[in-house]
């Protein structure tokens, strides 16, 4: 009994691309792992902007930056924090 969890932005998606979704992944287990669709589960979680972060920023902020050409990463890498962690070892 599968679930999938699929987590995105609240930014206005509409019923008809969560049916779209819903069916895309119920679908994709079928072909893929031969699961039954009745028992697939579909779970979709809308996040607010304001908990939602990627590169360190919250998404706002970080799609700012990346429409300004990426000028703040080049800030970032001049003081040493760039924007890929070291791999741990």
């Amino acid at each position: 009994m599968p679930c999938i969890r699929i987590e995105i932005t609240r930014e206005g998606v509409t019923r008809e691309q969560k049916k779209q979704l819903i069916a895309g992944a119920t679908e994709l287990m079928v072909r893929v792992l031969d699961k039954d669709p009745a028992s697939t589960f579909v779970v979709i979680d809308e996040v607010d902007l304001d908990n939602w972060g990627v590169g360190g920023l919250p998404v706002v902020e970080w799609r700012h930056e990346q429409a300004a050409g990426g000028a703040a990463e080049g800030r970032r890498a001049a003081r040493g924090q760039g924007g890929r962690a070291a791999p741990r070892a």
